[in-house]
């Protein structure tokens, strides 16, 4: 009842109780090579999935589908969430941590605020990076920018375009989601010439 009363109050103090700090969270990076996984529908036509499970660490997103072997890889060692995730899910991803980026905390359910490991991504982060893409950023942006505080050696991106060939997780246009994918595919392209650990696989490539 403790939790249900703090998700619906957003009662941060008592809902960050039950997160690893993020320091902790990124020190767990260090030195590691990481794999972030989109969702886009372009990937499947791609033969990533053999380079994604050699990272030392391999982060998905939301409902992280994984229709190829070959495309996508098998492994999810983290799972970054913004919605709901259903149990059947959960069984067929079977993530090793699970990260609660979103900022609607009424949709965190108990089971994986009480997983191993969970981290609850701060709210003032969320709003920083809105603020600086002008726009609610996706679970990915918000992902991309977390990861790259750690002291990680290699951020590779899998999986993005940015929309354009939409979301294996859903049929909405760019047009029906409160995203804006040209100001994300701008700043991931500020941060590839800036920060030498970050790649972009394509994924037509």
């Amino acid at each position: 009842m403790r939790f249900i009363t703090a998700r619906l109050m957003r009662d941060e103090d008592l809902l960050a109780t039950l997160s690893v700090p993020q320091p902790d969270l990124l020190a767990t990076l260090a030195g590691k090579t990481v794999a972030l996984v989109g969702n886009a529908r372009a990937l499947t036509n791609s033969r990533h999935g053999q380079d994604i499970d050699a990272h030392d660490v391999v982060v998905r997103v939301n409902l992280a589908p994984m229709p190829y072997v070959e495309s996508h890889g098998a492994r999810t060692d983290w799972l970054g969430l913004a919605v709901r995730l259903p149990g059947r899910d959960r069984a067929r991803i079977e993530p090793g941590r699970i990260l609660w980026m979103s900022h609607k905390r009424k949709r965190l359910d108990y089971l994986s605020a009480r997983s191993k490991g969970f981290y609850l991504h701060p709210l003032d982060d969320y709003e920083a990076l809105k603020d600086q893409l002008g726009a609610q950023p996706t679970t990915g942006a918000m992902l991309i920018e977390l990861l790259l505080r750690s002291d990680l050696a290699r951020l590779d991106l899998y999986g993005f375009d940015f929309f354009a060939s939409q979301s294996l997780t859903g049929s909405r246009s760019a047009e029906q989601v409160p995203h804006d994918f040209s100001a994300e595919a701008a700043w991931v392209e500020d941060l590839l010439n800036t920060d030498p650990r970050l790649s972009l696989h394509r994924p037509h490539n």
